[in-house]
């Protein structure tokens, strides 16, 4: 069969060196357990066919601290996936591992579009915990307990976080951005007892105020008995039973003393929220055990990070790659936390600047992020020192061929770089990079290990070359133990396993090659299905964005006589679209995807909508078209433009 994959050319655009190599986590690791490391793929199997072995010694080589246990894995009664239990004898306590560490050592850098403000060492991150820990018992807040942050990417959330899960509370949390409604859509469903809420930000130059919207909050979750402001100017109109207090008088009775509760493995950490574009947002329980050796495998052996490394992904406090970045300290690394645009107004280097300044070593952001540089020319590489950098990674989306050339030309050469991808679901990765591996252009460079990951058929039958659904077929820790509210469970099966009862269904549409790469296509639900060849849409977009008219494109699929014809919708330059662009858009998709790719409808559109975290929503575009209800389009960072599509059907096509 042809697939986008095999017109593409594989093409090796770094290898690691022999002391890149020997010198990587995943080496020593291997040393330790006495397994070969080399060939990867064997390894990556023994690591799913000794799920004992593994987990046990990723816990051991990490150094978690806790009490871990006899038992490392009961397996469920039925052989599948769900009900396993991990290390069911354990007791641990996150906050406690990430804390971990000399008071001298950096933990964190906190920076914002007009550059560093302030560099926090341990020791006194760990007195700002203990204070906030001191704060919310006097608030009530216990094991179990819910509380929940309307906050930045700054130090007062991840203060509030840590001191939280140091009580074996659970955190959960949303970006400022999002409306009253995305909100209560989100953490109203978690009934927290504790809010803290930022009342005001800063962003791409612009100052908002959302006083209103935490009023309006609050007047809906009753469960909330004290809300804690990072203003002291609170100024807000709520049931007079609650209490407000300032983050300063959160913490002014607090002493240096901070103790951490150690919970079962299981134990609820975070709650996070799906997207929502397609109804109400799920809410994911994860646990403290599966979260950390997640992580903790991921960030060691995957991304290499090592003691004294400076981490930072680009994200808001509700994307899951918050707290994947958080959870760096507990490898030894400082993390940085940028608030603000990633590209503000006149100022399109400031990540770059920041990276310089700090030395930073592991630099997380996304495709599109890297695509509005690739076309602003912007040189990174020659504009920056960049001699601490080791590997660019990236996520939200699938990263294009010519991506990962620009990235080598432009950024640096002897770099690492990692397209990985997971979700929201798992709290990590399926797959990912490796400091073993060479990195070859278009490709995700492996399976994660742990991770019993495969890509099925419409028979079910794994295959290789060919496209098909993005599995897991055996249980790993970081599943989640259910999901929020009433018929949790129910609903987390139906979710991911009524398709293929004991196997994750994860919902990507994929392929892995012969080289044991592999290649995502977008959102198995938002594949296309023209004459009953199923694409997906990441390969038009692989095209189409590319093209230095095109600013931005969104496609979905239209129904038509039984059948569906593509239709792409494109942002360009000065807003116009004629013949001209529109047979070279078809030329180009035609030529480096394939004819049954090539749009039949190209509109041209002012604005594309995007989730709050940064992904496009073709569904809720086709839906518009249709004259469908949006379901939640309190998920929507843009959720105006829709207007424009809601027409779109009536107006001339090229």
């Amino acid at each position: 069969m042809t697939t986008q994959h095999n017109i593409l050319e594989s093409k090796v655009l770094w290898e690691p060196s022999e002391t890149w190599i020997s010198q990587s986590n995943l080496a020593k690791f291997s040393q330790v357990v006495g397994f070969p490391l080399l060939p990867y793929d064997r390894f990556h199997r023994w690591s799913i066919a000794q799920p004992e072995t593994f987990w046990s010694a990723v816990w051991d080589f990490t150094n978690v601290i806790g009490k871990k246990g006899d038992r490392i894995i009961v397996p469920p009664s039925d052989g599948g996936m769900l009900g396993a239990q991990w290390f069911p004898d354990s007791r641990l306590n996150f906050a406690e591992n990430i804390l971990r560490g000399d008071d001298w050592q950096t933990a964190v850098i906190e920076a914002n579009e007009s550059g560093v403000t302030q560099t926090i060492s341990l020791g006194e991150l760990r007195n700002r915990v203990a204070r906030v820990q001191y704060g919310l018992k006097s608030l009530g807040v216990s094991a179990g307990d819910r509380v929940a942050g309307v906050v930045t990417n700054g130090i007062e959330g991840f203060v509030a976080l840590l001191a939280t899960t140091s009580l074996g509370a659970v955190w959960t949390s949303c970006s400022p951005d999002f409306g009253p409604k995305g909100i209560i859509d989100r953490i109203g469903q978690v009934h927290p007892k504790v809010l803290i809420a930022t009342l005001d930000y800063q962003y791409n130059g612009k100052f908002y105020d959302i006083r209103e919207n935490i009023s309006a909050v609050s007047k809906v979750l009753n469960d909330v008995s004290a809300i804690v402001t990072l203003s002291e100017d609170a100024n807000l109109s709520i049931n007079p039973a609650t209490k407000v207090l300032s983050w300063q008088e959160l913490c002014q009775n607090g002493s240096s003393d901070l103790d951490f509760t150690r919970v079962p493995f299981n134990h609820p950490l975070y709650i996070l929220y799906t997207s929502g574009t397609t109804g109400l947002p799920k809410a994911i329980v994860h646990s403290v055990g599966g979260t950390l050796l997640q992580h903790l495998k991921e960030h060691q052996l995957h991304c290499d990070v090592k003691p004294g490394d400076v981490m930072f992904w680009y994200t808001n406090t509700a994307w899951m790659m918050y707290p994947w970045l958080l959870s760096g300290l507990a490898s030894g690394a400082a993390i940085l936390l940028y608030d603000g645009s990633p590209i503000p107004k006149d100022h399109i280097g400031i990540l770059w600047e920041i990276a310089e300044e700090i030395g930073l070593t592991h630099f997380g952001t996304s495709p599109k992020y890297l695509d509005t540089l690739m076309k602003s020319g912007y040189q990174v590489g020659r504009n920056h020192n960049l001699n601490s950098l080791r590997s660019v990674l990236s996520c939200g989306a699938p990263l294009a061929a010519e991506q990962y050339d620009w990235i080598y030309n432009e950024i640096k050469q002897d770099i690492m770089l990692a397209s990985i991808s997971g979700g929201t679901e798992i709290i990590g990765c399926f797959v990912m990079g490796s400091p073993i591996h060479k990195v070859r252009r278009g490709e995700i460079t492996c399976k994660a290990l742990g991770m019993a990951v495969d890509v099925l058929d419409d028979r079910g039958v794994s295959v290789i070359n060919e496209k098909g659904e993005l599995v897991c077929t055996k249980a790993f820790p970081s599943m989640p133990i259910t999901f929020w509210g009433e018929d949790g469970d129910k609903r987390y099966y139906s979710a991911y396993f009524e398709e293929r009862p004991g196997i994750w269904s994860h919902g990507d549409f994929a392929e892995q090659t012969i080289e044991q790469t592999l290649v995502i296509y977008g959102r198995a639900d938002t594949t296309l299905n023209p004459g009953g060849v199923r694409i997906g849409t990441a390969e038009i977009y692989r095209v189409v964005e590319q093209i230095p008219q095109v600013q931005d494109s969104i496609v979905f699929g239209f129904p038509v006589d039984n059948d569906e014809e593509i239709v792409l919708c494109v942002v360009t330059e000065d807003g116009q679209l004629d013949r001209t662009l529109v047979d070279h858009i078809r030329k180009e998709v035609r030529k480096k995807a394939s004819p049954r790719h090539v749009p039949r409808r190209i509109y041209c559109v002012k604005e594309i909508p995007y989730t709050i975290n940064g992904k496009k929503v073709e569904g809720a575009v086709r839906s518009t078209v249709l004259g469908q209800p949006i379901k939640n389009k309190g998920s929507l960072a843009n959720p105006e433009c829709l207007e424009e599509f809601s027409s779109l059907s009536e107006r001339s096509f090229l």
